[in-house]
């Protein structure tokens, strides 16, 4: 595989071949992210596709094209969550055997996707590259044929079909920004997109606590990104792959890292002004342009991929807690007050007449650090964004309160 190369006729061989089983996905513009990047930007909803992810392009690519033989003896797969649901589905519609292994922490929603769509599913490891170790042992001992999540000519072939219906719905186009994990999806856009217009500029786009493309391009060949610690499972891969990386590096413009708040920013702006459930993983792309928001000119019209949109709700309800706070739609205050009956009650009134309305109280009484005539009192305030934060700052402050400002869900 280390000499596989992937070319244009094979993207567009894809295409042809995927014409009977998906639909091109939407292609809207969003004007609040156009009036902050200064051009028209585009969101390529792939969070609309069949499985809930762009992966069913390349799973079906890489099943389809096995031979008889090789189909009956089934497929085995490694996967976080999107590839699995891809190639369980692609296995139901081609009526093959799918074997599934999943790590420990895999969102509960994809493992009960995976398996609805009739693949066996096993939990194991803690990440990516642990389950393919396992997956890579099930090949060996059954025969059954190893589905890669990204390393391999076919699925980024299929991944690449993306990149031709950007083109056809935004023939204009000049900056597309993708979603790295292992790249399967940044190498076959850039290789579709930049053999009919080579002046596009492709980004990739990685969560800084995963992003093993960097330090892989430095040192000129894949790299281990060690501990990797991110909510976007999908792009949670810790290495490159001999398939992806050098085309990722001969025809990518760059890889940029986002964080982890910016992350939750960017599906809560796409949740609230965009009416998009997102994942993590496929919310990268506009993370990375709402932090560029007045610091970088960019080439238009750009469009966004949203590369999938299997999340589960109780992570959901997290990231909106989260991503409120990073943008400022919470605060927490803790003051001290002498211990006496109405001081609590006062503080909330005081908050009451900032416009900041309580989420939680917590009132201590008993701490080491504590005079005894003294009680400490934190408040979880929701307010309407940094500038209001400040304001009920200054209106504490002024009603003679010493104010220490926390995180929410932090001491």
């Amino acid at each position: 595989m280390a000499n596989a190369r992937v070319t244009p006729d094979d993207v567009r061989a894809a295409r042809q071949l995927l014409s009977q089983v998906i639909a091109p996905t939407p292609l809207g513009h969003n004007r609040a992210l156009s009036e902050w990047a200064g051009v028209d930007v585009f969101l390529k909803c792939e969070n609309l596709q069949r499985a809930g992810s762009f992966k069913v392009r390349g799973a079906y690519t890489r099943m389809s094209r096995l031979t008889p033989e090789q189909k009956a003896r089934g497929v085995v797969a490694a996967s976080a969550g999107n590839h699995a649901q891809g190639v369980a589905l692609a296995a139901r519609m081609l009526g093959i055997d799918a074997k599934i292994y999943m790590p420990l922490g895999a969102p509960m929603p994809k493992i009960a996707a995976t398996k609805g769509y009739g693949a066996a599913v096993e939990l194991t490891g803690q990440t990516l590259e642990d389950a393919l170790v396992v997956a890579r042992a099930h090949e060996a001992d059954t025969g059954a044929v190893l589905i890669h999540p990204f390393d391999h000519t076919d699925i980024v072939a299929g991944q690449g079909t993306c990149g031709l219906e950007i083109l056809d719905q935004c023939p204009g186009v000049e900056t597309i920004l993708v979603s790295a994990g292992g790249g399967g999806l940044l190498a076959g856009v850039a290789l579709a997109v930049k053999d009919a217009k080579p002046g596009v500029k492709v980004f990739g786009v990685q969560a800084e606590q995963a992003a093993a493309y960097p330090q892989s391009l430095r040192a000129g060949r894949p790299t281990l990104f060690p501990n990797m610690s991110t909510m976007a499972d999908g792009i949670a891969v810790g290495l490159p792959g001999e398939v992806t990386f050098p085309l990722v590096r001969d025809l990518v413009d760059g890889i940029e890292v986002v964080s982890e708040d910016s992350l939750s920013r960017a599906l809560l702006f796409l949740l609230e002004r965009a009416k998009l459930v997102v994942e993590p993983a496929g919310g990268a792309a506009v993370a990375h342009l709402m932090d560029m928001r007045g610091r970088r000119q960019w080439e238009g019209p750009l469009v966004a991929i949203l590369s999938g949109g299997n999340i589960d709700p109780l992570l959901m309800m997290r990231i909106i807690r989260h991503g409120m706070t990073a943008a400022g739609r919470y605060l927490q205050i803790t003051v001290r007050v002498p211990d006496r009956p109405g001081r609590l009650a006062q503080l909330l009134l005081d908050c009451a007449e900032a416009d900041a309305n309580v989420v939680e109280v917590e009132h201590l009484r008993t701490a080491a650090t504590l005079d005894i005539q003294d009680v400490e009192i934190t408040v979880q305030l929701e307010t309407k964004g940094p500038v209001h934060c400040e304001e009920v700052l200054r209106r504490l402050a002024a009603k003679g309160y010493l104010v220490h400002v926390g995180r929410p869900g932090n001491s």
